[in-house]
């Protein structure tokens, strides 16, 4: 028997639950930013997060991969309580915050050697495969802080193209500082990723022209106190 999942919208579609959000509610130095918040997404959804500034898209990603702790709710993944598989997460979500993430003083080779060596992969065909990927051949010995930002953003995101990651993609303003050519290639591996069966939460304020099927849109502002 499928289970149904639970839209933004109030409409329910079938597949198993691969991450709950149950009645979050979230406060940030003391103020009340949203209240009951639910949604579930299963295997194939994208879920774009968009508000007003301060509305708490950032927040409730970091609610979601167990950065911070919910004042009312509790998050599920994989139907699991969040809070009781802190181990799991790095091998269960992938989470890329709104700034790069990487360090400045090794190269873009040496940033992402880390990343797959850290999850067991093989680092020298992987990392050759991602740097690659995201545009950034010729640029594997230079140190992330001579790069720009956009660039700087191409590094973080290769950790999406190296093999074995997470089918859960959680990412705040992926499209950050790309250009028009960085921003397409993004949202195709997106779509691709989705339909490979994988799950994408992301916050952004950029308009997505290219979408997967089981797409939905949660507005933070209607959450509001």
């Amino acid at each position: 028997m499928q289970e149904l999942c639970v839209w933004p919208d109030g409409s329910f579609r079938t597949g198993r639950p691969l991450l709950n959000a149950v009645g979050l509610g979230c406060e940030r130095n003391q103020r009340r930013l949203f209240n009951d918040v639910s949604f579930g997404l299963a295997a194939g959804d994208m879920l774009r997060i968009i508000g007003p500034n301060g509305s708490g898209k950032s927040s409730l990603l970091r609610l979601l991969c167990g950065l911070a702790r919910p004042a009312e709710g509790h998050v599920e993944l994989f139907g699991e309580a969040l809070a009781g598989q802190p181990g799991a997460l790095a091998s269960r979500l992938l989470w890329i915050g709104h700034a790069p993430g990487v360090k400045a003083l090794l190269t873009v080779e040496e940033n992402l050697s880390w990343l797959a060596a850290l999850h067991g992969r093989d680092a020298i065909v992987a990392v050759e495969r991602a740097i690659v990927a995201v545009g950034l051949r010729g640029f594997e010995d230079t140190r992330c802080h001579a790069l720009s930002a956009g660039q700087q953003r191409r590094v973080a995101l290769a950790r999406l193209y190296l093999p074995g990651a997470p089918m859960l993609w959680l990412l705040d303003e992926p499209f950050a500082a790309l250009d028009r050519a960085g921003t397409a290639q993004l949202e195709a591996h997106l779509a691709m990723h989705c339909e490979r069966g994988g799950t994408v939460v992301l916050t952004t304020h950029h308009e997505l022209t290219r979408r997967t099927q089981a797409y939905a849109v949660l507005d933070l502002g209607q959450y509001a106190t």
